[in-house]
C-alpha cells in the first residue's frame, strides 16, 4: 500500500505566487528580494493554517536563489527551522546563537525560521534580543506566530511585521476546486462552500476536511455527504422547517425537530442555527442584502425564493422568538422544550397575522 500524502503537503506551495489569499504579503517580499531591501528580522503573524510557514519557507529558498534556479541540496543546510512550542528554553536559543556566527558555505545566506515563537520562555526572548538587534550580515530570521500579543514588545521593535490575514471563503473554495479537478474528484459547489465556511479562514483546516469527504464520499463530493462528515444541519433542513412554520403546521415541524435530534445533532445548536437562518432570510428579501449571506450560488436562490413567502416584520419576530429561545437554553430545566416552544410560536406567526386580517 502506497503511503498516502495529505492535500496541505502535497499542494503546498513552492513559488509566491502560488500562495492563496495572501499576495499583501508575497507582493510584498518578492519586491524586498528584487531591490534588496529585505531585513533581517521578520515576523510572520496571523491566524492558523493561512500560510505563514510556507511563505517563510518559500523566502528562505528565493533569497539564495542563483539565476533563478534553487539548488535544493544545496542550500537546504542554509535553513534551519526550530519549533519552539517544544524548544523554547534559553538553551535552546543559545545553542542557535552559536550557530548563527557561522557563514555559510553554500549561497550568501543563512535563514532561521523560528515557528511559535510565542511559546519562548522570557529568559530565551532576552537571551535572543541582541543577535535579533544586531545580527551578522549573513543571517536572517523569520518569526512566526499565532499570538503576537504575546511577544515581548522590544522583540516587535526589532522586527519587520507582516500581517497575514483569514482567507476568504472565494479563495478558499476556488482552490478546493483546483485540487478537485487535478484529483478527479467530483464535487458540488455547494459542499466545496459549506467546507471553505466551516475552515474559518483557515486553508490547512480545509484541506483536511476535503481529505475526510473525499475517503468517506469515494470521489463524489456532495452538500449531503459534506453536512453528515462536519456533523452540521444541511441548508435544505431549515428550509424545510421554515416551510412548516410558514404553513403553520406544528404537528409537522415538531416531527421534524425529533428527527433531527434523533440523528445526533445539538437542539441548542439547531435553535441558534435557525435564527441564523431567519436572519438570513431577511436579508434575501432585499438584492443589495442578498451577497451578504455566506452561502453557496445555488442555495443563495433558495433562500431568496423563500425569503419572498414572509413579510419583514414576521422574519424580524421568527428571529426574536430563536434568539431568545437561544438565551433560555442553558438555564431551563427542560431544554427541549424550550426549544419546541420557540417552534410552535414560529409556527402560529402567520396564523396570527392571518387571524388579524380577518377580524378587522
Amino acid at each position: 500500500m502506497e503511503n498516502f500524502i495529505v492535500s496541505a503537503r502535497k499542494y503546498r506551495p513552492q513559488e509566491f505566487d502560488s500562495v492563496v489569499g495572501q499576495s499583501h504579503i508575497t507582493d510584498t517580499l518578492e519586491h524586498a528580494i528584487e531591490n534588496n531591501q529585505l531585513a533581517q528580522a521578520l515576523l510572520f503573524c496571523g491566524p492558523r493554517g493561512v500560510g505563514k510557514t510556507t511563505c517563510a519557507r518559500i523566502l528562505a529558498r528565493k533569497i539564495n536563489e542563483k539565476s533563478g534556479a534553487t539548488d535544493e541540496e544545496g542550500f537546504a543546510f542554509n535553513i534551519y527551522e526550530l519549533d519552539a512550542a517544544s524548544n523554547n528554553s534559553v538553551d535552546d536559543i543559545r545553542h542557535l546563537i552559536d550557530q548563527v556566527r557561522f557563514a555559510p558555505q553554500v549561497g550568501q545566506y543563512k535563514v532561521y525560521i523560528i515557528d511559535e515563537v510565542h511559546m519562548l520562555s522570557q529568559a530565551a526572548f532576552n537571551a535572543f534580543l541582541k543577535t535579533l538587534e544586531e545580527p551578522p550580515a549573513h543571517a536572517i530570521f523569520i518569526l512566526a506566530t499565532t499570538e503576537k500579543h504575546k511577544i515581548i514588545p522590544t522583540i516587535l521593535s526589532r522586527c519587520q511585521i507582516y500581517d497575514f490575514k483569514r482567507i476568504t471563503i472565494e479563495d478558499i473554495q476556488n482552490h478546493l476546486k483546483k485540487i478537485a479537478e487535478k484529483e478527479g474528484i467530483a464535487y458540488e459547489d455547494d459542499a466545496l462552500f459549506l467546507i471553505a465556511q466551516k475552515a474559518d479562514g483557515a486553508l490547512r483546516d480545509a484541506l483536511s476536511i476535503f481529505d475526510r469527504l473525499t475517503t468517506f464520499s469515494q470521489k463524489n463530493i456532495t452538500l449531503t455527504n459534506a453536512a453528515e462528515i462536519l456533523n452540521i444541519l444541511d441548508y435544505d433542513q431549515y428550509l424545510k422547517v421554515a416551510d412548516l412554520a410558514k404553513e403553520n403546521d406544528i404537528p409537522a415541524i415538531l416531527a421534524k425537530f425529533d428527527e433531527i435530534v434523533k440523528k445526533g445533532f445539538d437542539p441548542h445548536i439547531f435553535i441558534a442555527g435557525l435564527g441564523s437562518h431567519f436572519r438570513d432570510l431577511m436579508l434575501a428579501q432585499n438584492p443589495s442584502t442578498l451577497a451578504l449571506i455566506e452561502i453557496g450560488e445555488n442555495t443563495k436562490a433558495k433562500y431568496a425564493e423563500q425569503s419572498q413567502k414572509w413579510t419583514a416584520q414576521q422574519l424580524i419576530n421568527a428571529i426574536e422568538i430563536c434568539n431568545h429561545a437561544d438565551i433560555n437554553y442553558k438555564n431551563s430545566k427542560n431544554p427541549r422544550l424550550t426549544v419546541e416552544i420557540a417552534l410552535m410560536q414560529l409556527a402560529s406567526l402567520t396564523a396570527v397575522d392571518m387571524d388579524k386580517k380577518k377580524s378587522s
